[in-house]
């Protein structure tokens, strides 16, 4: 957990940073194709989505959205579903998801970290080059894909900042998640599209940081000790309790599913947050900063 939150990823862009990294893309035929199936069997067996998604353990707004080709099908919906549909549905299932186009890059690894952001029981993001996309007010979005290069259309512009709003629903509509985020200080200090822009961040960071499951932390602008050198990372706790890692570059990304190497990203975010300021000490922080513009 994107959605993601550059362009399509979760800083800057869903789950993801800078600004950049392109816009929602069209949805594939393949994932079209499997949704289609997936309905098909699900109205086979008579359940509705609200029936069918307790059942492999999803929400419903989340199979509705497989179903629509907007999420890559997680393992274990297929996985679960032999359960839910039958032994034959879950073959077909299973035949349908081995045609899913699957090509590098940002769109479709951002899909699948979308999808494991919304159903996350814990999501970390630390942040140096633009602030996460669940932290970002309405005008703070605006000037970012207002850089955006190359440019947007209009339309381009409207629904990329209609797409990144609706996913901060997040922090609100799940109450048991745990967010965790550390922000690098020069980011407020930079002071992105101007002071207007920048008070409209630090309030929305304030009023963000008071929700009981919300936890943000500025890493200090003199930190000898730093362990975020090898750059952004964001991390989400499934609800089976597996970690999984996300990064982005530019118009690259990648999800990390690999336990060793996830393991190795909780290890530096856990140091991070040793490092950072505490949660009280980041909002006196932010409260000065705000005072000062």
């Amino acid at each position: 957990m994107a959605t993601a939150d550059k362009g399509g990823g979760v800083g800057g862009s869903t789950a993801g940073q800078g600004g950049g990294g392109g816009c929602e893309p069209e949805l594939s035929d393949s994932l079209k194709t499997f949704g289609a199936v997936l309905k098909a069997l699900r109205e086979e067996a008579r359940l509705t989505q609200e029936q069918f998604a307790p059942l492999v353990r999803y929400s419903p707004a989340y199979v509705a959205k497989i179903e629509q080709g907007k999420r890559f099908p997680p393992r274990e919906l297929l996985d679960r579903s032999e359960e839910a549909l039958g032994a034959v549905a879950a073959r077909v299932l299973v035949a349908a998801a081995r045609s899913l186009t699957r090509k590098v890059g940002l769109a479709s690894w951002f899909r699948q970290w979308a999808g494991v952001e919304e159903e996350a029981i814990s999501l970390y993001a630390y942040e140096c080059s633009v602030i996460p996309g669940l932290l970002q007010p309405e005008p703070y979005i605006c000037a970012l894909f207002d850089r955006r290069l190359p440019p947007l259309t209009e339309e381009q512009f409207e629904q990329q900042v209609t797409a990144r709003l609706e996913r901060q629903r997040l922090l609100t509509e799940r109450p048991n998640s745990t967010f965790s985020f550390i922000i690098e200080q020069a980011l407020l200090d930079r002071r992105l599209a101007g002071v207007e822009v920048t008070r409209a961040l630090l309030n929305n960071l304030l009023d963000v940081g008071r929700l009981r499951n919300v936890e943000i932390q500025l890493m200090p602008l003199v930190q000898e000790d730093h362990a975020g050198f090898e750059g952004p990372l964001y991390l989400a706790e499934t609800a089976e309790n597996r970690w999984v890692g996300y990064i982005e570059a530019h118009d690259c990304s990648m999800l990390i599913t690999d336990p060793k190497a996830a393991s190795a990203m909780l290890q530096r975010y856990g140091k991070m947050r040793s490092q950072a300021l505490s949660h009280q000490a980041t909002a006196s922080l932010l409260e000065q900063i705000r005072g000062a513009l």
